[in-house]
């Protein structure tokens, strides 16, 4: 297939804008499918997950394809909330276009903004498509403006509305100066002449779209400066050239629910946004040698792709879908992943339509397809030739904000659970699982609650696994605040040979986080150089255990400094238990307290909000460290400790209304009030009595 007949393009948005229902719309009218299908009543082609019809929101980015005007586009529908949104951002690193979503409604949101900078930053050229025009309290010019102001970027009209909310009938296509009114819900449009009361805003709308054109080349500008007309092709040139370099944002608009004007948003896919050869090459490296390798976008080169996305389906097995960047792919190639210097064997080359495959004779430079059931390869790895072997560097791996413990329900549960969840996260790399040496759980960290829950779910739904999400239990640590000497003597006689070990040590408190220091200042030979390791021993065994509540002692520095021993009797292991006897008694004795995680948090949140999240965060016991504005909405910094905030996402979506989001992470530990400390240790204590008895 020629490159420049290839279109891979995302539809990016805040959650609930509308990306699916546009994607839909798309597909539609392009005679991809012969019905539109729906989010509402669980017929879209895209969400098609079970969890995802039933929350009727994306969860994973899913592809489909269409041809229009004898360009073939791949087009992702991808996740918009933000516990989902590092799949969105995987898949950007593969496309060469996006359609940013607005909703007229409520304008750019925090994810609209979010998802802007992370096309950006993915040096992905986009276009803007204002959605859900025909809603009551839509406002086009009113979005457009924020586009502008939030985004930083110059919004650039290429239509104006025709009618207002219910009565949204079409648009004026800026290029054209014609109205295509539409009728009925098939898309189909009448090309009529600009309605006299548009015709004054049409005309300075197109004058501001040239002057836009014109600024993206020098050669432009300057005629257009010196009053000379721009022929339409300069025009077109010079919409095609701002929109490559992101020098604006070119602005439609429309209703995918009444299939109002998808087909203008068609023809500007085609026209505007790039093929994949734009980018010109990929660079990585020689797996063997390590030397910088680059290899230009384009069919006659050597093979190579990488690997975005795995998905489990059910019928295929596992798809791991990925981008080809050169050269070209057939079923009867044996490529080389130059990740794990594996060969793989190709089955069928499949094109992705939704749930179902289609395969495909080939697929070549700057197409995306999936190939089933590969034994080594996974996310992130690099196809190539043999013959060319190239190396592409993996994505950047997101770290979790939030974890669960989670509890198998029965031991058949427990038993499989190891082996579902590492297929789980081949899926999803935003998904971790491991046990806690603490505190002895099963721990599922995610971007958020929702993301958990909806792992849970596909647990039970997909491996047969059933398990409880519960609060986990904190690390918490100890400590102590003063210093403290003491004696452990062990001494036994009890027939044969006996034990004999007597050790005199010294605690005292290191700055917070330096750990443990052991201190050798036995003199004369009280205690022999032998033993000396063992009393180190005991001392390392017990810190584990902790003195007041189970937790492990950090920073401290025990100094063994005086002691003695029996010739006979004395051994390690006498040795290992006095150690562990005399830093029990010293540390209980030298102000032990308890410390608990502090986790580091930035909320963002609608101006409104911010008193309510201030005053609910002091409440956690927390600090606000100060509050930023961004855009609409303020970011406010923090430090609370970890106890106060393990179900934070539930509680920030109900103060905020769903439009509120976070990130943490743990940034050290602080003294635990004593009021709370005395809690902990009482349950603690009584953890400790149930386990015993058991």
């Amino acid at each position: 297939m020629d490159i420049q007949q290839i279109r891979n393009v995302g539809i990016i948005a805040h959650g609930g804008a509308g990306k699916t229902t546009l994607a839909e719309a798309l597909l539609y009218n392009a005679k991809a499918t012969d019905r539109m299908g729906k989010v509402d009543d669980g017929s879209s082609n895209f969400d098609y997950d079970p969890e995802e019809i039933r929350r009727k929101i994306t969860i994973s980015t899913s592809f489909h394809h269409y041809a229009w005007n004898k360009v073939e586009v791949t087009v992702a529908d991808t996740p918009g909330y933000i516990n989902f949104e590092a799949d969105t951002r995987a898949c950007l690193r593969v496309l060469d276009g996006a359609v940013l979503l607005v909703n007229a409604v409520s304008g750019v949101e925090v994810q609209t903004e979010k998802m802007w900078n992370l096309a950006r930053a993915a040096d992905v050229p986009l276009v803007a498509f204002i959605s859900k025009m025909d809603r009551e309290r839509a406002d086009y010019a009113k979005a457009v403006e924020e586009v502008s102001d939030i985004l930083k970027v110059p919004a650039v009209p290429v239509q104006l509305p025709i009618g207002k909310e219910a009565q949204f009938r079409g648009v004026v296509d800026l290029f054209r100066m014609k109205a295509l009114v539409y009728k009925g819900e098939n898309g189909e449009f009448a090309l009529e002449d600009i309605p006299s009361d548009l015709a004054a805003d049409a005309a300075k709308a197109r004058e501001k779209l040239i002057e836009s054109c014109a600024e993206s080349d020098d050669a432009l500008i300057e005629k257009f400066l010196e009053g000379t007309e721009l022929t339409e092709e300069e025009i077109r040139n010079g919409f095609r050239a701002g929109v490559a370099g992101m020098k604006f944002l070119p602005v439609l608009c429309g209703s995918a629910l009444r299939n109002i004007a998808i087909h203008p948003l068609l023809d500007i896919v085609n026209f505007a946004l790039p093929d994949p050869s734009y980018r010109k090459e990929v660079s990585g490296t020689h797996p063997k040698t390590k030397a910088q390798e680059r290899r230009a976008i384009a069919e006659n080169e050597p093979f190579s792709a990488q690997v975005f996305k795995t998905l489990a389906d059910p019928y295929a097995g596992k798809l791991s879908i990925f981008k080809v960047f050169s050269g070209t792919l057939t079923p009867d190639m044996s490529p080389l992943n130059s990740s794990r210097d594996a060969t793989e064997r190709i089955g069928q080359v499949l094109r992705l339509e939704g749930k179902k495959q289609k395969p495909v004779g080939s697929a070549s430079a700057g197409e995306i397809v999936a190939v089933a059931k590969f034994k080594e390869t996974s996310t992130g790895d690099t196809l190539c030739d043999p013959k060319a072997p190239i190396l592409f560097d993996r994505p950047e791996v997101v770290d979790p904000v939030i974890s669960f413990a989670v509890r198998p329900k029965t031991r058949n549960d427990e038993d499989k659970l190891g082996s579902s969840l590492a297929r789980m996260i081949e899926e999803d790399p935003t998904l971790r699982f491991r046990k806690d040496a603490q505190t002895n759980e099963f721990i599922l960290a995610g971007m958020g609650e929702t993301h958990l829950e909806v792992a849970v779910e596909k647990l039970k739904r997909q491996y047969g696994v059933e398990v409880e999400l519960r609060t986990p239990k904190i690390a918490y640590l100890e400590t102590i605040k003063g210093k403290s000497e003491a004696q452990g003597k062990h001494k036994k006689q009890s027939g044969g040979r006996g034990q004999y070990g007597d050790c005199w040590i010294r605690i005292e408190p290191m700055p917070r986080g330096k750990g443990f220091e052991y201190v050798d200042a036995i003199v004369g030979g009280s205690i022999p150089r032998q033993y000396i390791p063992a009393v180190e021993k005991g001392v390392v065994e017990r810190m584990a255990k902790g003195v007041t509540a189970g937790y492990p002692v950090v920073d401290v520095r025990v100094t063994v400094f005086d002691g003695s021993f029996h010739t006979v009797d004395s051994s390690e292991m006498a040795f290992k238990i006095a150690g562990s006897l005399a830093f029990k008694k010293a540390a209980q004795n030298a102000k032990p307290v308890l410390l608990e995680p502090i986790a580091e948090m930035e909320v963002v949140v609608p101006e409104e909000n911010v008193g309510d999240i201030i005053g609910d965060l002091n409440g956690r016991r927390g600090r606000v460290l100060g509050v930023d504005a961004h855009g609409k909405s303020q970011i406010v910094k923090c430090l609370v400790p970890l106890a106060e905030v393990l179900r934070y996402s539930s509680d920030l979506r109900s103060i905020t209304s769903g439009r509120g989001q976070f990130g943490m992470k743990v940034s050290g530990y602080e003294e635990v009030p004593a009021a709370i400390a005395e809690k902990v240790i009482a349950e603690s204590k009584k953890e400790l009595g149930e386990e015993e008895e058991e």
